[in-house]
């Protein structure tokens, strides 16, 4: 059998701590699976590490012979018990690297990561998928219902009542562990679908919080104490553009063509690549133009000092409306469809990828139902 030939590979992935774990590259009948040995190398500071890598490799070689016996022996692939033995984090931490190589989906892969760090949490280190079974499934599910945001790095007490989870991320991370174990489910770690039976979470529709054109205008002439959150935040009122994306605007994205200014970027968010024109106004909080690799909203970075100052900044307008940097993007998706823009041009200006989520703003402004609530005639007598 030629080396190139081989259907069951030693693979190695280096992890943060800077260890390396092994496992076995399984590609048999034009399927895909992986077996992880629970066998790690060391940076080698010193001979007794070596040693130890020597070893650690030997005994993971002998692994992959073994299954390479078992393979020609027709045994491979029959018996489950091997590939039960699999690490669920370390399947679940490669599953996160493939993500991450496909840039068309960085978002994706920023909910697959921050995901991670809950389960991490919630499993041992040695958790394989003999132990991911429904009470394992439901007991994450519950986990999360109970959870606070992990920041970073650090671990946050799940008991703790600040920062809970909203029901949208919580579904968003619940449906990651799902896409986690329907994997393992075709590359034929587990025949059976702990999924069976644990519901999920389901996400309340929410307010859209957006303001006038009035608003927008008593805004711009009321007091901000941040410039840069001003020319941000009303940038975002004028072209629907998220935070994350304002934040890492560059000028090498910015084009004139024309009459128009042009905005050619990638979402941060969904990974999509966006052609956006915006009119002169909108241009004009950009400020002057910088270097291709200058950030547009240099400084600009989004912090609860920044939301707290947005409301104090609503509340000089006049505003009471409990509003943050988001009402940014639900004001210009009202307002467009306001002024008589289709709805599928807002979609494409906003870089929704499927029309439904569009048609909740037309919901918010439903010309239709305001014209037939005016048909009602007067019932109070004149004068009254």
């Amino acid at each position: 059998m030629e080396r190139s030939k081989e259907p069951i590979k030693l693979r190695r992935r280096t992890l943060k701590s800077g260890n390396v774990s092994l496992y076995l590259d399984i590609y048999i009948n034009g399927e895909r699976s992986y077996e992880y040995l629970n066998l790690y190398l060391v940076p080698e500071k010193k001979r007794a590490d070596k040693d130890r890598n020597k070893e650690t490799l030997r005994l993971a070689d002998a692994v992959r012979a073994q299954r390479v016996v078992e393979l020609q022996n027709g045994r491979f692939g029959f018996d489950r018990g091997t590939r039960l033995n699999t690490n669920f984090l370390d399947y679940y931490r490669m599953l996160c690297d493939k993500r991450r190589e496909n840039m068309d989906s960085h978002g994706n892969w920023d909910i697959w990561k921050s995901v991670l760090k809950y389960l991490e949490r919630y499993c041992r280190p040695n958790t394989t998928f003999r132990d991911v079974t429904r009470e394992f499934v439901q007991g994450f599910r519950d986990y999360l219902d109970k959870a606070t945001r992990v920041r970073g790095e650090n671990k946050i007490d799940a008991a703790e009542e600040i920062h809970k989870l909203s029901a949208a991320t919580k579904q968003a991370y619940f449906n990651r562990l799902r896409a986690c174990i329907n994997q393992a489910l075709q590359d034929g770690i587990i025949t059976r679908n702990p999924l069976r039976g644990v519901a999920g979470f389901k996400v309340e529709e929410r307010e859209r919080v957006y303001l006038t054109l009035d608003e927008v205008r008593a805004m711009a002439a009321a007091e901000c104490r941040y410039p840069i959150l001003r020319r941000s935040f009303l940038f975002s009122c004028l072209t629907g553009l998220r935070k994350s994306d304002i934040e890492k605007l560059k000028w090498s994205e910015v084009r004139q063509e024309g009459e128009f200014t042009r905005i050619v970027f990638r979402q941060k968010k969904t990974g999509g690549q966006e052609y956006i024109d915006i009119n002169p106004q909108a241009a004009s909080f950009m400020g002057d133009r910088g270097n291709p690799d200058d950030r547009v909203f240099a400084g600009f970075s989004y912090s609860i000092s920044y939301l707290n100052e947005l409301k104090r900044w609503a509340i000089r307008a006049g505003i009471t409306k409990d509003i943050t940097f988001h009402s940014g993007r639900h004001t210009f998706a009202v307002m467009m469809l306001d002024l008589g823009a289709d709805i599928y041009t807002v979609q494409k200006l906003l870089g929704h990828k499927e029309i439904h989520t569009t048609q909740i703003y037309a919901k918010v402004m439903d010309k239709k139902k305001q014209e037939a609530a005016m048909l009602i005639p007067p019932i109070l007598p004149i004068g009254e």
